[in-house]
């Protein structure tokens, strides 16, 4: 089952790769970086994490870029598509975008940021924004992850250490042990159940091996 609007997430695929083509370096985060690791759920915004603060020259000259304060992060609008834009020594993700090209490869010869990386990427955002769609959406982008991919729980924790991240294993568990949204994950609630006990012993053990 499609999470967003079918016309929307394929407008902003299209815009993906457009963007893909161009002179300017970035790291893939977000939705469609989720969905290119877990082929589950398309998106209709695009995050790009830039390489090089420089790489702003280029949208600047070639696109209508506005710049948010607020929310520390620049932004293009492409039809109906948001485009997210977020900078190294500028924007606050969970992990500094300066760190990120090290947690990153190829997928689709798109760079991604790789799923230990994504995973914290998610959870930041999803903290923020628990009570909305938008939190939905992370919940159910985290899952995917957590069921699609191999994460490395011991690369995790380092990451979650490293950058002071406090209670990101707690809500971790916290969104597998009350997540229930089975048909966004095409899975029966007793295969859910199977899963998410499977996870949950999966990443204690890997805690266990790997204690502080």
């Amino acid at each position: 089952m499609e999470f967003w609007n079918s016309l929307l997430t394929e407008q902003s695929w299209k815009t993906l790769l457009e963007l893909n083509k161009k002179p300017f370096g970035f790291i893939l985060i977000g939705g469609w970086a989720t969905y290119l690791w877990t082929k589950q759920h398309k998106s209709k915004d695009i995050d790009l994490a830039l390489k090089n603060i420089k790489e702003l020259d280029y949208l600047k000259k070639s696109f209508d870029l506005k710049k948010n304060d607020r929310l520390k992060k620049y932004e293009i609008k492409q039809g109906e598509t948001d485009i997210d834009i977020y900078v190294p020594y500028y924007s606050k993700l969970t992990i500094p975008i300066e760190e990120l090209e090290k947690h990153s490869t190829k997928i689709a010869g798109i760079t991604v940021a790789k799923p230990e990386a994504l995973l914290i990427l998610k959870q930041g955002a999803e903290i923020e924004r628990k009570n909305t769609i938008k939190g939905l959406k992370d919940r159910i982008d985290i899952i995917s992850i957590l069921l699609q991919t191999q994460i490395d729980f011991r690369k995790y924790r380092e990451l979650i250490e490293k950058h002071k991240l406090q209670g990101f294993e707690k809500r971790l568990k916290e969104i597998i042990t009350e997540f229930k949204e089975t048909k966004y994950i095409e899975m029966t609630p007793r295969q859910l159940k199977l899963k998410k006990r499977e996870l949950m012993e999966t990443i204690s053990e890997s805690f266990r091996k790997f204690p502080r």
